[in-house]
């Protein structure tokens, strides 16, 4: 499972915004904008790891100015966007192949599972929609941004 974080000042998620039912489906201030893909062999186990980690990653500054402090520290929220195209294979070629990214059924069943257990930990936290298409805005902070990963089971 990986996720890419952005520490942001802002950031908002509109979903289906060609169609006359477009709508705002998550919007935040300062925190953490992740966006999230879901890969063959993951499992709860691999989520669990990863909102561990997302949620004590130290990205915020503490008053001294260093990256100290983790989203939970620093009172910022959180916004999960899935983004299946994190787990591209890109190492060959001009065209990047899916093969790693988890079928759509199981990617959401996991990405569900993400959102619910980061609601419990935080209570509100807005998020995309599971593969629709989406307009991510987002005013990236430093600029700071964290790629992490928990390796699939298998």
């Amino acid at each position: 499972m990986i996720a890419l974080l952005q520490r942001v000042s802002e950031a908002s998620v509109l979903v289906n915004e060609k169609s006359s039912s477009a709508a705002l489906s998550g919007k935040i201030g300062p925190g953490i904008l992740a966006l999230v893909a879901i890969e063959k062999g993951d499992t709860r186990a691999q989520a669990d790891r990863l909102l561990q980690r997302i949620l004590a990653y130290r990205m915020f500054d503490d008053d001294d100015g260093r990256m100290n402090l983790s989203v939970l520290q620093s009172g910022g929220e959180l916004l999960l966007v899935s983004q299946f195209t994190l787990a591209a294979d890109t190492n060959c070629g001009n065209r990047p192949s899916f093969t790693p990214a988890a079928e759509p059924g199981e990617g959401r069943r996991l990405f569900d599972y993400l959102l619910a257990s980061a609601r419990s930990a935080l209570g509100e936290v807005p998020s995309g929609c599971f593969g629709a298409h989406m307009k991510v805005k987002l005013v990236n902070d430093g600029p700071v941004t964290f790629r992490l990963r928990v390796p699939p089971a298998i």
